[in-house]
């Protein structure tokens, strides 16, 4: 009797004393864990994994062009783009705006610093658009058909004016990407990393959302292939997508994380102050 009273009092209050539910808690802990990991690798670390990142993405650009060469789909490209995020989470490389949650997290219960986190993402940008654009380079001279819809689909992106729809768009491809990491840390089954996988990259690439590196590797393709604009123009754009990318990914879905995680977050800081 008594360990059926046990055993029922460990299914209404959970595994843990900690302050929340038991999938919260071993979510949390695993982010704050994999953040700090990643917030302390050395600058040639942070590079090398940027570059894969920038490689692996644009697999995926390949994959886009292609589909929509063929059957001038937005929505069948997208799904065909999701092969660059499949990559990602295999090959475990790393992309700038993936960066939004699991390292925010692990700075805000006080195992990283914010210095670790600029470098973290300064690093892993500037590597993934030297990345893509190496490979844009190989992709243009390697399939010269695919020269024309580069140029087609970038102009979409460039020639785009700051306006409250870019801003919308970018918004959402930075919420898009920072739920996807969200739905791939709150599972251990690769099969459902996968699936998370494609739903962001169907939903960034087949509704062409305004993706700062995914669309900078589209701009790249162009102007290796000869477009009518310049990388000043690139720029332009690709400044407000970034920041907006930023902005929807910690704002939407990183605040929401760590508001309901409160608890949580002051007692790994308390732990790390104690380990000080």
């Amino acid at each position: 009797m008594e360990d059926q009273d046990a055993e029922r009092a460990r299914t209404e209050l959970g595994d843990t004393d900690a302050p929340a539910e038991d999938e919260v808690t071993e979510a949390f802990d695993k982010i704050v864990s994999e953040g700090a990991q990643r917030l302390h690798r050395s600058w040639p670390q942070v590079l090398a994994t940027g570059l894969a990142g920038g490689f692996e993405v644009a697999t995926g650009l390949i994959a886009l062009l292609a589909v929509y060469a063929a059957m001038g789909s937005h929505l069948l490209a997208g799904l065909a783009f999701s092969i660059g995020f499949i990559a990602l989470v295999l090959g475990r490389s790393e992309l700038f705006t993936e960066g939004f949650l699991v390292p925010v997290t692990a700075v805000a219960a006080g195992r990283s610093s914010v210095r670790q986190l600029g470098k973290l993402w300064g690093g892993t940008l500037v590597a993934n658009l030297v990345g893509g654009w190496l490979v844009t380079w190989l992709v243009v001279r390697a399939l010269p058909e695919l020269r024309s819809t580069a140029t087609e689909q970038a102009v979409h992106f460039v020639d785009s004016p700051l306006n409250l729809q870019s801003i919308s768009l970018a918004v959402l491809a930075g919420m898009v990407m920072t739920l996807m990491t969200r739905m791939q840390h709150g599972t251990t089954s690769d099969v459902a990393k996968v699936v998370a996988a494609v739903v962001g990259g169907f939903l960034i690439g087949g509704l062409q959302l305004f993706h700062s590196i995914v669309e900078s590797l589209l701009a790249f393709a162009a102007l290796h292939a000869g477009a009518p604009f310049g990388y000043l123009d690139w720029l332009a754009w690709f400044w407000y997508t970034a920041l907006f990318n930023l902005i929807g990914g910690l704002a939407v879905v990183t605040l929401t994380r760590l508001v309901r995680s409160k608890e949580l977050i002051e007692r790994e800081r308390a732990a790390a102050r104690r380990e000080e």
